[in-house]
């Protein structure tokens, strides 16, 4: 599966082409930003109507990856859920899957602004959850000094996207300290690079590795 392998304080990582974080030593996978339910969220507040298969969309795409690599452990980093009524309106079908993909493995949601209660489906609802070397949040946050027995931070929230020749791809930020995951939900826009939000996160010297059928890293574009 084609990834960016690279080091955060110590872990070893791979960023996906698909989007999502992969950590071998833990068999760890980790998603940021599904947005399940966004279309049902819409409408439901006067929105236009969208076309409803986004859900499957990102539980197919999720599935995929629960196959392909069989993790242990599973982290959603936050807004999961496009807020916290989607988790009740879920589809039968669409809730059956996600609760396939939840089997026989420890599923931990991160809580996030778009759905901070805990969503009732089983699993683990943490604000923060500390692993190894690794903090794990949805925010990033801006005044971050590792504490000893945590000393990189893995975060979402922003959906970073980096622009070249006038097309837009999602995309990792990496620096010496913080790592921020690209949305992985199917209907979520995205933060330019180069907005003053992520300009002042992360290091001069920050990578973004773009997502797609390979995984590229590039400098920043700030």
């Amino acid at each position: 599966m084609s990834g960016y392998s690279f080091s955060l304080a110590g872990a070893d990582l791979i960023a996906l082409g698909a989007g999502a974080l992969w950590w071998p030593a833990q068999q760890l996978l980790c998603v940021s930003d599904l947005h399940l339910g966004k279309s049902e969220r819409h409408l439901r507040r006067g929105g236009a109507a969208l076309p409803p298969y986004e859900t499957r969309d990102t539980l197919d795409r999720l599935g995929v990856l629960v196959d392909n690599l069989a993790p242990q452990t599973v982290i959603c980093l936050g807004d999961s859920f496009d807020d916290d009524a989607a988790v009740q309106a879920l589809p039968e079908s669409e809730r059956s899957a996600l609760e396939a993909l939840m089997a026989q493995r420890r599923w931990i949601w991160i809580t996030g602004n778009h759905d901070p209660a805990p969503v009732g489906l089983g699993g683990e609802a943490l604000n923060t959850l500390s692993l190894g070397p690794l903090i794990f949040r949805h925010i990033a946050e801006p005044g971050f000094s590792p504490p000893p027995h945590s000393a990189g931070e893995v975060t979402g929230h922003y959906h970073p996207k980096v622009r070249l020749r006038g097309a837009s791809r999602p995309a990792f930020l990496l620096d010496h300290q913080r790592l921020i995951l690209p949305a992985f939900g199917t209907y979520t826009g995205g933060l330019c690079t180069t907005h003053a939000a992520l300009r002042g996160l992360m290091a001069k010297q920050a990578l973004a590795i773009l997502t797609g059928p390979r995984a590229l890293p590039c400098p920043m574009p700030r």
